[in-house]
Formats: C-alpha cells, structure tokens, sequence
C-alpha cells in the first residue's frame, strides 16, 4: 500500500509530462517516448531471463532445502501462467467489449428495441474474461 502512494504521484507526474511533451513537441517527443519504452521493454525481457535462469542460493544446499526450492520454482510457474491466462483473457475480453459495445450502440441509437439483444452480446464478449479467471484459479489450486 506504501508502495502505491509513493508510486501513484510519480506515475501522475510522468503521465502529465509525457502528455505535455507530445502537444509541444510532436515527433519528436513520440520518437523519445517509442525508444524509452523499448529500453525499459528490453530491461525488463532481461530481468525475466535472469528470474528464469537462476540457480538456487547457496543456503538451499540441504536435500530438504532443494527439493523446496524445486516445489517454489514449480509453484512460481504456475503462478506466471496464471497471470498470463488473466492478463491474455482480460486484453481479449477489452477488445472484445470495444467493438461489440461500439456497434451495440450504434444499433440502440437506431433502434432502441434492440437493448436487451446488444447487451447479452456485449456480455457474451465480457464472458472471456471470466474463463482467464477461471483458468487461473485451476492454475493456482494445482500450485
């Protein structure tokens, strides 16, 4: 929670910069903004190779110790799957939702009848994310 109300106020601060320079300087700034992302892109590609390739501490060089470090990095996968079948099922979910609710509108706007029809559609679209969710809480469970 600490972490969060340091963080939020620096977020904020970058998010109007970013915003300011785009509107002063255009190209630019979006160039600057394209190679800071993939730098911070390519640091954090290297922070997970090193997460994934990372040999147990020296304390885990009891038998006990090493079938547990073995166990975590098992229960440390299942957890990253899980966080990629939410993240996955949710960006899924959001496109969907997007363009269904876009032309569920523009349907009702036409025909105002059709409400209760557009909107089983557009909760059809959200059902996506439930199944990320679900598949995670499989995911976690076998953990």
């Amino acid at each position: 929670m600490v972490v969060w109300m340091i963080c939020l106020p620096a977020l904020a601060a970058v998010g109007c910069a970013t915003s300011w320079a785009l509107r002063r300087l255009g190209r630019p700034a979006l160039r600057i903004l394209l190679a800071t992302n993939g730098i911070l892109m390519l640091g954090a590609l290297v922070l997970v190779a090193l997460a994934l390739t990372a040999a147990p501490s020296s304390a885990a060089t009891l038998p006990h110790a090493a079938a547990s470090a073995a166990s975590t990095t098992l229960n440390g996968s299942a957890l990253i799957g899980a966080a990629i079948a939410v993240a996955g099922s949710s960006i899924g979910a959001a496109i969907a939702v997007a363009y269904t609710g876009a032309a569920a509108l523009a349907a009702i706007s036409e025909r105002p009848e059709l409400f209760g029809r557009a909107m089983v559609i557009v909760g059809l679209a959200e059902g996506i994310a439930i199944y990320g969710l679900i598949v995670s809480i499989i995911l976690i469970g076998k953990a």
